[in-house]
């Protein structure tokens, strides 16, 4: 979790600060990272390993970035991760270069991004609403959250929310919390049941062969110090975050960036990811969404037209039909998707980013 989503928690889900990731930018962005999970062909064992065969027929991820993307540089320590999934479970598994392994919360649902963690994001329907959190350690403590929608939106975390079943693990290369040597890494491993992530997926779990969710990962790493015989966080320090899919801002909770999953049926490497066609009608309905945020900010008020925010038509031949509506303290815009093929589909976004197709 970034200091972002932090300063939105302190405050009780109080949205705070600037908009950083303008529409333009996102609309010029790259593609949010695609993934194909294979299912699992032979049992797996949790305890963080992730030497059982089954991972053998796993890609690794690209190697994390920093949050901002090409904006800053590359990340000091390799990150990277890879999915498997069966009938009962998502399995993710981690892999953390790390020469100086660290943990000190040890109580479950602490703020454990105050520790060098890895964390895993999932809005199974791509909505950017009901989407779950979860954070690690290296000392296998965690903390399962649920967003009823993003900070920035007004979401208050539910932190009672748990995941009956899940079953997590960490292995370390190396040994916690001595600076007397230099370790490797720590690697995670994690079983997500199908039964609690399907709860708000508003889709079937597990997944059809090709369905697509909408998965992102973040690791937070904190600079230290050592002091006599022990590691210290460094006075004033700011943590680094680095992801699989980047954020384009300092702000994991935008899920409209995050990365695809696609569950695949298929024998291992013999499927290739296929892009998201509703992604040109989702950017351009962000577009207004931010200029939107932007104009409420200024004016007190929500635009009635897409003149008033200086939104041109779309330019992609994809995309028809603008429309926005205003009422008072509301909006809503939408925008017509033709992909040869299929009949036209509506696509809309409100004031708080709820994303829905007609």
């Amino acid at each position: 979790m970034t200091r972002v989503a932090m300063v939105a928690l302190l405050a009780i889900g109080v949205s705070v600060g600037a908009e950083r990731a303008s529409a333009p930018e996102l609309i010029s962005a790259p593609d949010p990272r695609g993934y194909v999970c294979y299912r699992a062909a032979s049992p797996i064992t949790i305890d963080g390993s992730l030497n059982d065969p089954a991972w053998r027929d796993a890609p690794w991820t690209d190697d994390f970035v920093d949050i901002e993307g090409d904006a800053k540089p590359r990340p000091a320590l390799r990150t990277r991760a890879r999915m498997l999934w069966d009938d009962t479970y998502f399995y993710v598994g981690a892999e953390l270069v790390e020469p100086h392994l660290r943990g000190t919360l040890t109580e479950h649902d602490a703020v454990i991004f105050h520790d060098n963690d890895f964390e895993v994001f999932i809005d199974p329907n791509g909505d950017s609403h009901e989407y779950y959190e979860f954070e690690i350690n290296a000392l296998g403590t965690t903390w399962d959250l649920l967003l009823p929608r993003p900070y920035k939106d007004g979401g208050k975390p539910v932190n009672s929310w748990e995941i009956p079943g899940l079953k997590s693990a960490v292995h370390l290369e190396g040994t916690l919390n001595d600076p007397r040597d230099t370790d490797r890494a720590w690697t995670v491993e994690l079983a997500f049941p199908w039964a609690v992530l399907g709860e708000l997926a508003r889709r079937p779990a597990p997944p059809a062969d090709g369905d697509q969710w909408r998965v992102n990962f973040s690791r937070v790493e904190w600079p230290i110090e050592i002091v006599g015989k022990a590691y210290r966080k460094s006075a004033n320090a700011k943590e680094a975050n680095w992801v699989w899919s980047p954020q384009h801002v300092v702000d994991m909770h935008r899920p409209e960036t995050w990365g695809y999953v696609q569950f695949s049926t298929a024998r291992p490497g013999s499927t290739a990811f296929v892009p998201d066609a509703s992604l040109p009608a989702r950017r351009w309905l962000h577009q207004v969404y931010y200029a939107q945020r932007a104009y409420h900010q200024a004016h007190a008020r929500w635009a009635a037209t897409l003149e008033e925010l200086q939104i041109a038509g779309p330019a992609d031949s994809a995309l028809a039909g603008a429309r926005l509506k205003t009422a008072d303290s509301v909006y809503q815009a939408s925008i017509e998707l033709r992909v040869p093929g299929r009949p036209p589909q509506r696509w809309n976004i409100r004031q708080d980013a709820l994303l829905w197709p007609d």
